[in-house]
């Protein structure tokens, strides 16, 4: 905090008028259900983006981070995200479809900011949504937005699909606006209704491993959108709105009417859903030691039906449980990024280690491993 308020007095010259941050997300369970208008339960993590503000006399923002060289200028009069690029367009992305949405800017004022994050990018944990939501939250409150946290979730998201061209769903916003401490955030993307889930980690002695393979993905190219494309067709030829009213049922009848890969792709996000309720009840009743298959089930899902893992993550995750971690599934949206295993925290080391070596054996990346925490969402530091 302190870091971040003295860099910008440098840069700018002058003391921020507030710093707000906001969380990368780990996806315990729900892959790829969310733009399918379906069931998620991602969860904060205890990495987190911030932005220090302070408000200008003009119309313009001007944007600068830690991680990149330069300024980014832009009008809030000629916000257009057809031209915005790079890391600034999940900041102007935000206030552009807030504009677009309705949201009054006749009196908003220019301001200043600046960006850093300890998100790691390119991870698989969502330092978009962390970037997006902190941009949000320092909006919502220095223009008097006024807004709800799931409608700046929704600005974010708007702004990832339009600003940045990644097809993505609420899931990464929800759980960067919603989180709390030692809580899954599960969220019903069809109706955005959400609720907090009790972990009950510590009480469990249990923690998150996050194994990150090094493998950057991209999801505003590639793998990702080819899924989103592949659902849209299962949905048309099932007759359906959208994956989310498809049940087991329909699995049969898809037998008759979808080619092999789009079957798989259904059966997916159908099988995917019924995952994440029954972890929801299976956490209320039996606490998170007995989540372990289901989390298993999903990496499977995912490896097999989805084909979204690469061998770095599969192996991580065979690895894991069979040090002793309680179940371990890909986190995010796949095709590199990172995993995660459940694990008790007396094992984390050893399981690390083991999981360390045979990636080495095997003559991949070296990953980086690390614990996270489920912790609070998007708020005002300063």
């Amino acid at each position: 905090m302190t870091d971040i308020r003295d860099t910008f007095a440098k840069v700018y010259g002058r003391a921020p008028e507030g710093v707000w941050s906001a969380p990368g997300r780990v996806n315990l369970i729900g892959e790829h259900t969310d733009y399918n208008n379906g069931y998620v339960l991602p969860f904060a993590i205890d990495r987190r983006t911030w932005a220090a503000v302070a408000r200008r006399e003009d119309r313009d923002i001007h944007l600068r981070s830690t991680f990149a060289d330069g300024e980014v200028v832009a009008s809030l009069d000629a916000l257009d995200p057809a031209v915005m690029e790079g890391w600034s367009a999940y900041v102007l992305g935000v206030a552009w479809a807030a504009a677009d949405a309705g949201v009054t800017m006749d009196g908003a004022f220019g301001l200043d900011i600046l960006i850093d994050s300890d998100v790691p990018v390119g991870a698989g944990l969502s330092s978009s949504a962390a970037l997006e939501c902190a941009a949000g939250a320092a909006f919502n409150d220095l223009w008097g937005w006024e807004l709800d946290k799931i409608a700046l979730a929704r600005l974010g998201r708007v702004a990832e699909n339009k600003a940045v061209g990644a097809p993505t769903g609420l899931l990464d916003q929800a759980a960067s606006m919603l989180g709390e401490a030692d809580h899954v955030v599960f969220l019903d993307c069809l109706t955005e209704e959400a609720r907090p889930v009790p972990l009950h980690l510590p009480h469990e002695g249990l923690g998150i491993l996050v194994m990150n393979s090094n493998v950057d993905h991209e999801h505003a190219t590639g793998g990702y959108g080819e899924r989103f494309a592949s659902c849209a067709l299962g949905a048309k030829e099932l007759g359906v709105a959208s994956l989310r009213e498809v049940d087991r049922d329909g699995l049969e009848r898809g037998l008759e009417v979808l080619d092999a890969e789009t079957l798989r792709r259904v059966r997916h996000i159908v099988t995917e859903n019924e995952r994440v309720l029954q972890t929801v009840d299976t956490l209320a009743a039996h606490g998170p030691r007995a989540i372990g298959n289901l989390l298993n089930e999903s990496q499977a899902s995912m490896r097999d039906d989805f084909e979204i893992t690469v061998p770095e993550i599969d192996l991580a995750c065979d690895t894991a449980v069979s040090a002793g971690a309680i179940g371990a599934r890909m986190t995010g949206g796949g095709f590199g990024g990172s995993s995660i295993a459940l694990v008790p925290l007396e094992q984390a080391d050893a399981i690390a280690d083991a999981v360390r070596d045979a990636l080495a054996r095997a003559g991949m990346r070296e990953p980086t491993i690390f614990t996270v925490t489920p912790s609070q969402g998007a708020r005002r530091d300063s």
